[in-house]
């Protein structure tokens, strides 16, 4: 690849971002640290902050979701809200097991289960006080929630 130089780096990250990010690597793997494109570096690595922590919450709302939906429709429970269940939980286990996606998860937990609640009565067609005001999990027992065992 053809050494960019610090003019047209911020072409080529709004031109092609993989083809940015291949020229931001081997920038660092040459060592060549006055090259880097370093606002376009800030806002790429701030939007996957971003996005990582939206992926979390959209994960917990669907999670939370399907648990509502298992506890309060036992006998409208099917395989495939068993295996959102599980899917979810996998996800957010690597997601949000630990570090700074762990915290924000418990931070939005509260925020994120009213969400949750709107989802549940939607599907089920149960009205939105049929369900618990507050979210009776904390990250842990969501992380460990195992719809076979309930």
């Amino acid at each position: 690849m053809r050494q960019q130089t610090e003019v047209d780096l911020p072409e080529l990250y709004a031109e092609d971002e993989t083809a940015w990010l291949d020229a931001m690597v081997e920038l660092l793997a040459a060592g060549d640290h006055g090259q880097l494109d370093f606002a376009s570096l800030r806002e790429y690595l701030t939007d996957m902050a971003r996005r990582d922590r939206r992926e979390v919450e959209s994960r917990l709302v669907v999670l939370l979701a399907h648990i509502l939906k298992w506890v309060h429709q036992p006998d409208k429970r099917s395989r495939s809200w068993q295996v959102s269940i599980v899917e979810q939980r996998q996800e957010l286990k690597r997601l949000a097991g630990r570090g700074v996606l762990r915290n924000h998860a418990e931070s939005v937990l509260a925020d994120v289960y009213r969400e949750a609640l709107e989802r549940a009565a939607a599907e089920t067609g149960l009205a939105v006080s049929a369900f618990p005001d507050d979210c009776a999990y904390s990250l842990d027992a969501l992380l460990s929630f195992d719809a076979g065992q309930s």
